[in-house]
């Protein structure tokens, strides 16, 4: 390939960015412009010579514009060799001029779908003669030069004013790589769309036959989870809010870990209708509890297991203020995220620079489905998001004992944290906050034994002469397998069980928490995440 002459052009955008300063670039290099609707009316504006797409292919724009530039005479003139002498032949017989550059934005589909339009406006917003100039221009990049970014009009308005209105195959063929990137992104987009719109709905729906994924790098990290690894963030059609759509207000650069854990975090706390505050290190939950007001949250979330919380995320569900944000900066945080901050509160992360502070707007709705992936080794394995609440009119009491209003509150609270916690999965709850959290272990009665450390370990530190499980009640991920779990749990202090039941040693769990006065409830619903 050679440095190839722009002498045609067809320039149709939606986003007008820097459009009237390159068309100037092109009329002083005498490149014939066509364009289409607003384009062509911008550049005219501007006193600028351009012929409509229709007077070039002698057809009218139709069907409410849906067919415009679906015209031999465009795609001819895109895709024909200029070297071949058959394609030479056919272009002069027919009357097909070559078009050597082509500038497209496409339409605004995924902005569409952001905003909440309904279906039908969606539809519109599906480009079809965008997508085909693209890829027939990228395809012929040996003599056709394509843009799909306004960004990168300037670097080709440089090289045809030190090339004599010529482009290189390196930039041209740059600028394809990103066109079929840009086609394949905008189909991706429309296929996950559509894939949302026929979610499933209940267990026995199916998902979708292919699974289409498309990102947007929006930040490029140092590393990834290590330092020997690369990593970056994507940003992805899916309109729920969190860390990816999130702005970063202040602090130092966000790392992989920073971003996996405020995500963890941000989900943990929108499962609480009310003042809530989730605590996050190593993406498991240290410390979760809800309160009057953010602060008191705070507080009762951070006396869980202050010493895991130093230098973790914190997450809250309501707008940050004053008071929560001088709490939350009485230790070392790495992250705050929320839905937003007042005055007093920004200026009080102000004083801390490293702090990172995101804001993402308004809360993701933990009730929603949608679709988790996770890559595998040649593949990707897919399944709804965990958006299961366990309700009190649907726990079964299987104990002697009934519990409590008190303990059903806390049972409800602590089993809506255990669903964020890493299995094996244990959390102790009491007043609407966790007072000790056992995660991620191979065997449940290890997590209860971490957590019983743990919890004694606060104690001691904060000078207090009992553990905080004592009084507590027990939330488990999935059934005990057998008994001697429950059995830790009571020791250390619980008088309260909730788990989904189904072991074939549930008569024998059941009969051990008779034994120690517990009462017990089977939630049907099993919550493990690995």
């Amino acid at each position: 390939m050679n440095n190839h002459p722009i002498r045609r052009a067809l320039v149709s955008v939606s986003d007008k960015t820097g459009l009237v300063e390159f068309a100037r670039v092109l009329a002083k290099h005498k490149v014939e412009v066509l364009s289409t609707g607003g384009t062509a009316k911008a550049i005219a504006a501007a006193g600028l010579p351009v012929r409509e797409v229709s007077d070039f292919t002698g057809f009218p724009e139709m069907l409410g514009g849906r067919v415009k530039t679906l015209h031999p005479k465009v795609h001819g003139g895109i895709l024909g060799l200029r070297d071949e002498p058959e394609h030479v032949h056919a272009m002069q017989k027919h009357g097909i001029a070559p078009i050597d550059l082509v500038v497209v934005n496409l339409y605004p589909f995924e902005q569409t779908v952001a905003a909440g339009a309904p279906f039908a406006e969606c539809i519109e917003q599906i480009d079809i003669g965008g997508p085909a100039m693209i890829r027939s221009s990228a395809k012929n990049h040996a003599y056709v030069t394509v843009v799909v970014d306004a960004a990168d009009l300037a670097e080709v308005a440089r090289e045809m004013d030190a090339n004599a209105g010529a482009t290189s195959p390196d930039l041209r063929r740059r600028l394809a790589a990103k066109a079929f990137a840009r086609t394949a992104a905008y189909d991706a987009a429309i296929a996950a769309w559509f894939a949302q719109q026929q979610a499933p709905g209940t267990p026995g729906d199916s998902l979708p036959e292919r699974i289409v994924m498309v990102g947007q790098r929006t930040l490029s990290l140092r590393y990834g989870e290590n330092p020997h690894q690369i990593g970056a963030l994507y940003r992805s059609a899916d309109p729920r809010p969190g860390v990816a759509s999130a702005r970063q207000v202040q602090g130092k650069e966000l790392s992989y870990n920073n971003l996996g854990d405020a995500d963890a975090a941000i989900e943990l706390a929108a499962e609480f209708d009310g003042p809530a505050v989730a605590i996050i290190k190593h993406a498991n939950p240290c410390g979760v509890a809800i309160g009057d007001t953010l602060t008191d949250a705070y507080r009762r979330a951070l006396a869980c297991d202050p010493v895991s919380a130093f230098g973790g995320i914190v997450a809250a569900n309501r707008p940050l203020d004053g008071a929560a944000a001088a709490e939350i900066v009485k230790i070392f945080t790495e992250v705050v995220i929320a839905p937003d901050a007042d005055a007093a509160a920004l200026a009080t992360f102000a004083s801390k620079k490293n702090l990172r502070l995101l804001l993402i707007g308004h809360m993701p709705d933990a009730r929603t489905l949608g679709l988790t992936v996770r890559s595998l080794a040649g593949g990707l394995l897919v399944q709804t998001r965990d958006a299961a609440m366990v309700e009190a009119a649907a726990l079964k009491v299987v104990t002697k004992r009934a519990p409590t209003d008190a303990e059903l509150r806390d049972l409800l609270f602590g089993m809506r944290v255990c669903k964020h916690v890493k299995s094996n999965a244990i959390v102790f709850a009491k007043n609407g906050a966790t007072t000790a959290i056992g995660a991620g272990q191979m065997s449940r009665l290890d997590s209860v034994r971490i957590a019983r450390a743990k919890a004694d370990d606060a104690a001691k530190a904060a000078g207090v002469a009992k553990s905080d499980t004592i009084g507590s009640v027990v939330a488990s991920d999935a059934f005990f397998p057998f008994a001697d779990g429950l059995i830790a749990a009571a020791e250390a202090g619980a008088t309260a069980i909730m788990q989904p039941g189904g072991s074939m040693r549930d008569d024998e769990v059941i009969r051990a928490a008779d034994e120690r006065g517990l009462a017990m409830v089977f939630s049907g619903i099993r919550h493990f995440r690995h």
